[in-house]
Order: C-alpha cells, then structure tokens, then sequence
C-alpha cells in the first residue's frame, strides 16, 4: 500500500525514474474510468496489479466533466479521485494525463461543446479565450487532486502528469501560434506547483523540465529531447480501436512483448500501455465518426473486465522477467550493443559490481536464428523475437515463446436469458416536426453541433417550397449535399428513405419525391455517429447540412434551390425529450402492448421489453443481431449506440496470425463479412436481482426479436508450455476444469482448437493433466520430463525423428 504521511520524493535521470531514492522502471497500463463502472474498478486494478504492473494511466475528461460551463460532474464513474484512491490501495502509482484534449477516440477529442460556441475562441493554438477556459479547468482538477493528498509530493499515488496530448503530430498547422502555445502550456502547468515531473507526449520541443515521451506501436529509437531525461513510452499502442464497417483488429501477445523488450534493450524507462483495459464507450462518447461502442482495443483485459489471454500473461511474464534487471538497468556503468550479424543484436548491461543483464534481439522478420554466445551458453532465437538473458548467460523470458494459457470466450444463455423477449412498442412521436415546427428558426442552413451542443445525436432540419405547376415538380428529386453522418427525408409527412456515408464522411443524399400543389413541407433528420476527436482544426469540422446546398430538381433539370428559405430547427427526438428510455418517464406514455403485431422494419420505433437478470456473476451483453441502427439503455443507464447492420469487409481476415515483421491495424483481423458489433455491455451494475427493462431506438428499421442476453465465460482453454517453464491453467469466476480434451507432452503441433500429436509424445500425458487439473479452478507445475517420468520406455515415438530439442506441453480443456 502506498498511503504515507509524509511526502514521495519523485525525480528522474537518464536512466530511471527516482520514487524516494529508489531506481525503479515502470511498467503501466491505460484505464480510463469513464469507460468502466465504479463496481468494476477494484478487480479491473487487482487484475492489472497481478499483470506486474506498477501504475495505472488516464486520462481527465473534460466533456464529462463540465458538460455545462461552470457546471461540474465528478459523480459515480466521474468521481477520478475516488478512482485514484482506489489506485492507491492497491499499492499502484497513477499517471494522470489531464489534457485536457485528449483524443482517446472520444466525443470531440474530450471538449465540451460549449467551448466551440465562445465568440472569438480557436481551440489549441495560442488563443487568450481558449487558454482561460484550459487553465481554469487545468487548475480546478490539480486543486481537487491536492485537496485529496493525491500527488506523490503529499504521499499520493501521483507520479506524473501530463500537459496537451499528442500535439507536436499537428503543430505545424498552427505555425508561430502552435510554438507558442506549446511554451505556455509548460509555463502554466509549472505554476501549479504540483511538486512531480510534467510530461508532454508526440512533443519534440518540450520545454524544460517538460519530459518528452513517445507514443506508437514501436519506440525502441526514441530519444528524449534532453539527454537527462527518461525514456518514456507513454503510449505502446497494444491493439486498435474499432470503427463501424472495419474488421476487428488484433495485435499479437508476441509483437506485444517485442515492442516492450525492444524499448528496454534500448534504454527505456518507463512503458504504459494504451490500452490495459479499454472498455465501453457508454452513451454517446465514443468519437470518430464511426468509433464503436466497444472499445476493446485487444487490451490485456478485456471490454467486459475478463483476461485476455495469451496477452495479459505473455505480458505478466515479460514484465517480472525485466523487474529481475532492474538494478542493473537503472544503475548500469557500461551499455555495449554488440552487432552479431543478420539483424541480431546482443545487449549487455553491466553495474558497478559487475553484475550483468543482457537483451538478445533477432529483428529479422523472416529468419530464426541460433546463436553461440560461448561460455554464456546457446540460445535459439526465433524471427522478430528478443531473448531477456539474466546474467547474460541464462534465458528467462523470449518474447516468441508463449508459455501463457490461451482462453477462447464464448457468449452463453440460461434459462431466464434465453427466454423469448416480449416487446412493447411506439413509434417516435413526430406531429410537430412532420408539420415543420421547430424552436429555432433562419432564413440558412446552420450547422449541427453549434445547436445541439451535443445534447442529442439528432438535429431536425424543416422547411416549405409552394408549387403552382406540377408538370415540373410531381415527379422530382430532391437533392441534399450533407456533411454526414446520415439523413432521413420526409416530404408531406411521408417517408422517403433513409442514406448514411460510408466512411462518415459527406455525402450528397437523393432521393425521388412527389411534390403536390400549394404547400409541400419538407423535413430532414440529421444524425451524428460520435464528433471528430483528431486533427488540426477537428474542432471546426462540420455536421450537419451547413450551407447545403438543398435543391429540387425537376423536369428537364429544372433546378430549385431551398438553402435560404426559411428553415426551423428542432435538437433530439420528442422520445429522448420524454426520457422514454427511464424507468420512470417524466412525462405519462402509453405503449403499445399488442403481442400480435410488432412494427418490423419501421424507422424511428422505440421498444420496450422485461428481463430477468442472467444467473452467475460472469459479465453479460445483450445480443442485438437483427437491428439497424439506434441507442440502447438497461434500467435507464445507456449502454451505447448500436448498429449491427453495419457488416464488415468479407475479405481480409484469417484463422492464423504471423506476428512477424511491424504490425499495421490491417493485420491479424477478425470478423470479416459480419456486424462490426453484435454484442454489447451490459455491467452488471446496471441490473437489478430480478425483472429489468430494455429500451432500443431503432433509427433505421430493425428486428428485435431475435434480441438476447447472454454471458461471457470461459469456453476453452489452451497451453503450449515449453519444458522448463510453468503451466498455468485457470477458468474465471469459481468454473472448474471438467475436461482435458488433449494433452501431450512431446512435439505436438497444431494450435488451439486443432493440436494433434507429433512424433513423440509422453504416453501419460493424459492421465498427469487428469490427476493435476480436474475439478480444480487452477492449476500448474513446472513443465519437465520427470514431471511426465519421460524415458525411452514411456515415449511414444511414431518416427525417427526424435531428437534433443527441447520438449513442449500441448494442452486442452474445458471450464
């Protein structure tokens, strides 16, 4: 535990961060408390304290916060002190990264719309009004923290904080402003005298005592812009986030430890990984456009807070592998890189005494390669892999060689969630806006956000165009030039279609219309799938239709453009404004409860349905494989937008994953031609021990009666052990090991799901996994042939080709 009465002395030099005169790398993992629930913190810290991790990473953000300006929210999954203290008990130390743009695939980058509409503001540039609105937030969050005794100078958990956030990678657009900028935010964040280093990540020019730090997926050639600072990784990019229409990304457990060791090999100090847990993007934060609810990011743990193996183990490993080095490391007197040709390097670190630690890196992508290293022994290093020698002459850790259990999850239904749903229904309530009454009202089309100010998704745009000839108008088309994300048309309160951008970008929407004599009113509902949160200028890219133009084309291209009639405006849905989705709406409604007729396939439709919590404690996700588009909420809490109709590329995926060679989001992808997300988090938090509510608006038109509960649990598990080292096998939440479906100690080949024995094999291998493993919620031993009795006469040979190499344990089985 970390609590003290006195202060934490936090310094640094070149070759490591100085906690009270203790030497130490850090080893770190991003999780954002927003992206989780309160309940979920205290195991989602333990997990990642078990992972080796010294400290847990997030940002504060500031949307959430202040979604009014001047009106503050730190309540429930807000409260980051409560987080931090939580941190702190746990004995972990906390970076936080106040911003207070933050990027992180968040709504608007983490600003609060109500900054875009400040008359004279420039968001990020050396602007007096935005810098104001930066330093009085900046401020009142380092204020709160000292209130608290949460910086290690008060005997707190906080050992860093960082100022800005990605900004050298655009500062260029901003010229002079950018540089100035960039020196008053070091000047402001030093005023506040938080008595710990300042750091600034993708920032070159960092001013002094400001410390550069890298992000990426490889930063083994960083350098610090000050030969006396640490080298900080504060960002190694452990997967990727998702959008609407992409396939799953996934980065390997082994390119995952080869980034790592690589940027210790090279003098690193300090890695965090982004993300450790990424979690849910709950509500409408999720940025973009087009960033998915989930935001798994393939971390160590995973969306719903369960281990994500091999990569939180391989990890685990890796990390108590460096620890062992770690006073040579941070104390070393001589550093010697020695080139052993074809891209093998060998690493030797030494100390005053004499003691030794040693990397052994093989950077080619292609060519295993067996290394003699004469009296500090043999040692075969497999393609894009770095040995970690202690000693320098005995290896315990290769970051191609997996030892770690593989879980694969499954989604499962009981009895109460299986049950068929029974759905209430009502169609979105539109008179008003059918009829053109809006509250806003301009003779221009104005841009979304600026009159939504992020309080809905939605933005009714309506007006009318009198016809006195209809040989021209009955049978047009209207045309709209759309700044995305998607636009539904109305014309005489009749549906005309529905049209979205691809990619979230704009698009020109055209459909044909009928036009009548006199009045026709025409209404558009745009809608935004989560704001830009990257980029220069980001901040001023446009929603909406601003400008249009809208036109009517007619016969013989006669051409009617309606961008400067008069238009009204109406922000969200009248279904929103009622809170259909609370438990208790604000305002009486009545449901359709015809069990007989479900609206399939209608836009704008709210459903309703009960449910029984599912059994158990394992995590559960609603299955909603059938809808279009829309927003779900459990018990009144949103658990996010949904678009299962979203279906991914049918090509690009497959079975098995070359770590080989630098990772690109496009490689080791999954789920191909399918939803982008079919399930979706539902923490248990939100539910109640009996009946709960479900509430979709479905946008597009959808089916929800194929819609279910289910959980998240353990299916398979899998080990590929080499001899020497541990066997770790473990199902979660109290599940027992009820079935070892393969086990072979020998040369078995294949991978999880498909092993099959080599040329020999232990002929017990069975009947030892049995007795070690069955019935029992864990088990393990060290992986060697006394373990197995292994002798000539108990091995199972089914050629000659038996040899000395060393021997793998295979395993199989079911929780």
């Amino acid at each position: 535990m970390l609590y003290s009465c006195s202060a934490i002395d936090v310094t640094y030099d070149s070759n490591a961060l100085i906690i009270n005169g203790e030497r130490r790398l850090i080893f770190s993992g991003a999780i954002h408390y927003p992206r989780s629930t309160v309940e979920m913190w205290p195991d989602l810290i333990q997990k990642a304290k078990d992972g080796g991790l010294d400290a847990i990473e997030t940002y504060i953000f500031w949307n959430r916060h202040e979604p009014v300006r001047g009106e503050y929210n730190f309540s429930e999954n807000l409260d980051f002190i409560k987080f931090f203290k939580l941190i702190q008990e746990a004995g972990l130390y906390v970076i936080m990264r106040i911003g207070p743009y933050v990027c992180a695939e968040w709504n608007y980058g983490g600003f609060p719309l109500w900054l875009h509409n400040i008359p004279g503001i420039e968001l990020r540039t050396d602007n007096p009004i935005y810098k104001n609105e930066m330093q009085i937030f900046t401020t009142k969050i380092v204020n709160m923290t000292k209130e608290a005794n949460l910086f290690a100078s008060q005997g707190g958990p906080i050992i860093l904080a960082q100022i800005e956030n990605e900004y050298g990678d655009i500062m260029w657009n901003y010229k002079d402003a950018g540089k100035a900028y960039v020196k008053w935010c070091a000047q402001m964040a030093l005023s506040q005298n938080i008595g710990v280093p300042w750091i600034m990540c993708q920032q070159p020019d960092a001013p002094q005592p400001i410390i550069n730090t890298c992000n990426g997926y490889y930063c083994r050639n960083f350098k610090p812009n000050n030969p006396k600072s640490p080298k900080m990784f504060t960002e190694n990019w452990i997967g990727w986030f998702q959008k609407w229409g992409e396939r799953v990304p996934h980065r390997s457990a082994e390119d995952s430890a080869y980034s790592v060791a690589r940027f210790f090999q090279d003098g690193g100090v300090l890695n965090n990984y982004y993300m450790y847990h990424g979690g849910t993007n709950f509500g409408r934060t999720s940025g973009g456009p087009y960033i998915t609810t989930s935001y798994d990011y393939d971390a160590p743990i995973d969306e719903y807070g369960n281990l994500n193996q091999p990569k939180w183990g391989h990890l685990k490993h890796l990390h108590s592998a460096i620890k062992l080095g770690e006073n040579v490391l941070t104390s070393y007197s001589a550093r010697n890189d020695t080139d052993l040709g074809n891209g093998i390097t060998l690493t030797t670190y030494t100390n005053s005494t004499g003691a030794r630690f040693c990397f052994l890196s093989n950077n080619d992508a292609n060519k295993d390669a067996n290394i003699d290293l004469h009296s500090d022994g043999k040692y075969f290093v497999p393609a894009w892999s770095v040995s970690v020698l202690n000693g320098c002459n005995k290896e315990i850790f290769n970051t191609a060689k997996v030892n770690s259990q593989t879980s694969i999850m499954v989604k499962k239904s009981d009895d109460k969630s299986s049950t068929k749903l029974t759905w209430e229904w009502k169609m979105e309530p539109k008179k008003d806006t059918m009829h053109g009454k809006g509250n806003i009202k301009a003779h221009q089309l104005l841009e979304q956000k600026e009159l939504t100010l992020d309080a809905s998704d939605y933005l009714w745009y309506m007006t009318s165009v009198d016809i006195n000839d209809t040989s021209i108008w009955s049978n047009a088309t209207l045309r709209v030039y759309t700044m995305g994300h998607t636009l539904h048309g109305y014309v005489n309160r009749r549906y005309i279609g529905y049209q979205f951008s691809q990619w979230g970008n704009k698009f020109t929407y055209e459909k044909k219309i009928s036009l009548k004599n006199g009045t026709n009113i025409i209404t558009l509902l745009s809608a935004t799938v989560g704001l830009a949160n990257y980029g220069a200028w980001f901040d001023e890219i446009k929603n909406g239709i601003p400008g249009g133009p809208v036109q009517l084309i007619g016969n013989n291209n006669v051409t009617m453009d309606l961008s400067t009639n008069p238009w009204s405006y109406k922000v969200g849905l009248n279904g929103e404004r009622k809170h259909l989705y609370d438990l208790q709406p604000h305002v009486s409604v009545s449901w359709n409860n015809n069990s007989s007729y479900i609206p399939i396939g209608k836009p704008m439709t709210w459903y309703k349905s009960e449910f029984k919590s599912p059994l158990g404690t394992n995590p559960v996700v609603v299955d909603l494989q059938g809808l279009g588009k829309g927003h779900a909420w459990v018990n009144g809490h949103s658990i996010g937008r949904y678009w299962p109709s979203m279906i991914t590329d049918a090509n690009g995926c497959s079975n098995t994953c070359d770590y080989r060679g630098n990772y690109v989001k496009e490689k080791c992808n999954t789920n191909c031609g399918s939803p982008s997300q079919r399930w979706y988090h539902v923490p248990r938090s939100f539910l109640n021990d009996h009946m709960n509510t479900l509430v979709l608006f479905e946008e597009i038109g959808g089916n929800p009666q194929s819609v279910q509960f289910q959980t998240v649990t353990t299916g398979t598990i899998c080990a590929n052990v080499y001899e020497g080292s541990q066997l770790e096998l473990s199902c979660q939440n109290g599940q027992v090991i009820s079935q070892i479906q393969f086990a072979s100690f020998g040369n078995p080949e294949g991978q999880c799901g498909s092993f099959k024995i080599g040329s020999w094999e232990a002929t017990n291998s069975q009947d030892v996994l049995e007795v070690a493993c069955i019935g029992k919620t864990n088990c393990g031993f060290t992986v060697t042939k006394e373990v197995f009795g292994v002798t000539l006469s108990t091995m199972s040979v089914n050629n000659n080709n038996n040899n000395n190499n060393i021997a793998r344990l295979a395993v199989q089985v079911t929780c």
